[in-house]
């Protein structure tokens, strides 16, 4: 499933290249083509209605990307300084935006997608803006106890992200996911996390290439996120893509095409 980041690495180098970016990632390049894994300039599906879902896609992750960056800052600016990314793929934030001294940076993920990672970096002579600590774990294992191992302090707050993580896990592993991270979180700790919207399966996985993301999501988002967050005692603000976009200044200029439920976007904090 790695190879998936790396698709998402070449949709955030798309994004870089933009004029009024919402954001920049210097490493995504490198990331997207190391290897041969992605091409440079990847062709769009010929098929028009693959290639609208392609760019429903696309830019779904630009809007969570710049989404959770803000999250990120403002968990920062109210004084956490831990930061864990779950299923880190090839996120490049502990090397693109600028963090408060004494922040330190977990990167969650199996060793065959760090391994790549570091070579990529080697290769970039990338250097870090935060101390930066990886942990080669699968997170269906004991990654708690692994993340403990590599420093983490669960008795002060943390930022969490699960960023296009828990659409490709069954419900059952997604509580237990959120049930770990609640484990570990002391009070005023942050979370950011995508959750796949009501439908989004039947509409994108029904005719999914094998192999592709969309053929490997397993779990939508609940009906009522906030009030599910609560129950683990998280204080949850749900964002739609839409929303987000025309804050961004990147409206979405056609109607919705059915009742928007509560979106897959979401902010918590710990009390």
């Amino acid at each position: 499933m790695w190879a998936t980041a790396v698709g998402v690495a070449r949709v955030r180098a798309l994004e870089s290249q933009r004029e009024n970016a919402l954001f920049r990632d210097p490493l995504a390049q490198a990331f997207a083509t190391a290897g041969g894994l992605w091409p440079s300039s990847p062709p769009l599906p010929d098929d028009e209605a693959a290639r609208r879902r392609w760019l429903a896609v696309a830019f779904s992750i630009v809007i969570r990307t710049k989404f959770l960056d803000d999250l990120l800052q403002q968990a920062s600016a109210s004084g956490v300084r831990q930061v864990v990314l779950l299923g880190a793929g090839m996120d490049s934030r502990a090397f693109r935006m600028d963090w408060p001294e004494g922040t330190r940076l977990f990167e969650v993920d199996t060793a065959a997608p760090l391994d790549f990672k570091a070579s990529v970096l080697r290769q970039e002579r990338a250097v870090a803006r935060c101390e930066r600590i990886t942990v080669a774990v699968d997170l269906r294992e004991d990654w708690p106890a692994a993340l403990a191992t590599a420093g983490h302090d669960p008795t002060v707050p943390t930022v969490w992200i699960a960023e296009g993580l828990l659409i490709y896990l069954p419900e059952d592993a997604v509580e237990l996911l959120l049930a770990r991270i609640s484990a570990q979180s002391a009070a005023g700790s942050w979370m950011g996390l995508t959750l796949g919207s009501r439908g989004v399966i039947e509409r994108f996985a029904a005719d999914a290439v094998p192999g592709s993301a969309a053929s490997m999501w397993l779990s939508e988002m609940p009906d009522d996120p906030v009030g599910w967050l609560a129950g683990h005692g998280w204080e949850a603000d749900s964002h739609t893509v839409r929303e987000r976009a025309a804050a961004y200044g990147r409206p979405i200029s056609t109607p919705p095409q059915r009742e928007e439920r509560p979106g897959g976007l979401i902010a918590a904090v710990r009390r």
